[in-house]
């Protein structure tokens, strides 16, 4: 059992610390949040805490992160790893030096459907990859009513950090590094809550094309096809996928479903103990996140120093 400290007891933070409830390998045992009056250095001080998990605003990560690794504690950090190429690279160093794990959240990695679409491609069913799309909308902006989840500056592109990334994330994992990205923001109102579309084109080192596309607010959408020269495979939500063969009738796949949070929380914990890497490599989580650079600057933000 690994012994862990939950750091930042936001929404996500506290959806991380009930998933570990259900598990038998990871546990918070201690918590920290400015807000609650308790630190991330005491947390780090405790000789009994063996992991800490960050879901705190993103442009803390890398100090938190650094720090942690410092004091000799494996890192989880939920996505984005940070808010630069150069940050992430930076907090993947420090632990490596440190000989402790790094993992980043991308729950959506261990979704039974997009593991089946990663299957596919590996197996080599699905043909060469010629293009990927992906879609990630959702409504949860209108829940909100402030908080740094709403300032460019922590969550720069619209709607794209929230939601578009776990998208690209799963484009990229299946499509590999971008190359290039051509993208668009279009704002519709600022104030909160608030209306904003974002898409974007993306060519892979692959060679592959990408379109993706997110839009705060709308009811939740998820969506990833990836079509190749011998058949498609389009992921629709967390336990559906449908698999196209010319001159076949489309095989709609459902899906046995789990725990998400709790399944990258485990395989943290397998990875601190040696039983096996972690799903998302250190080299996927630098493609995402160049990737997400690379989006950013097509969009132009302007929080972020380009």
């Amino acid at each position: 059992m690994i012994d862990a400290a939950m750091i930042g007891l936001g929404r996500w933070g506290r959806s991380l610390m009930q998933a570990a409830a259900k598990s038998e390998r990871i546990r918070f045992t201690r918590t920290a949040d400015p807000a609650e009056g308790s630190r991330l250095e005491d947390a780090l001080r405790d000789a009994s805490i063996h992991a800490v998990v960050l879901a705190t605003p993103h442009s803390l990560h890398r100090e938190q992160a650094l720090a942690a690794a410092e004091a000799g504690k494996h890192v989880f950090c939920e996505k984005p790893l940070a808010l630069s190429l150069a940050d992430a690279g930076a907090i993947i160093d420090a632990c490596n030096d440190a000989g402790v794990r790094i993992a980043v959240g991308h729950n959506r990695r261990f979704w039974p459907a997009i593991q089946a679409l990663g299957r596919l491609v590996h197996e080599g069913r699905l043909g060469r990859v010629l293009h990927i799309e992906g879609h990630n909308s959702n409504e949860n902006s209108n829940r909100v009513s402030g908080g740094w989840r709403t300032l460019e500056r922590e969550s720069p592109g619209g709607g794209f950090t929230g939601a578009g990334l776990h998208a690209l994330d799963a484009m990229v994992s299946i499509c590999g590094p971008v190359r290039q990205v051509r993208a668009q923001l279009l704002r519709y109102r600022e104030e909160i809550p608030p209306l904003d579309a974002m898409s974007a084109l993306y060519e892979f080192e692959s060679a592959a094309s990408g379109l993706l596309a997110t839009v705060r607010a709308t009811p939740f959408y998820w969506r990833v096809h990836a079509f190749g020269t011998e058949a498609s495979a389009e992921v629709l939500g967390e336990t559906e996928l449908v698999l196209r063969h010319s001159g076949q009738p489309p095989q709609k796949m459902s899906l046995e479903p789990l725990d998400s949070l709790r399944a990258e929380l485990e395989a943290f914990a397998d990875a601190i103990e040696g039983r096996a890497a972690y799903p998302i490599s250190e080299a996927q989580m630098l493609a995402t996140m160049g990737a997400f650079e690379a989006t950013l600057k097509a969009i132009g933000s302007p929080s972020l120093p380009w």
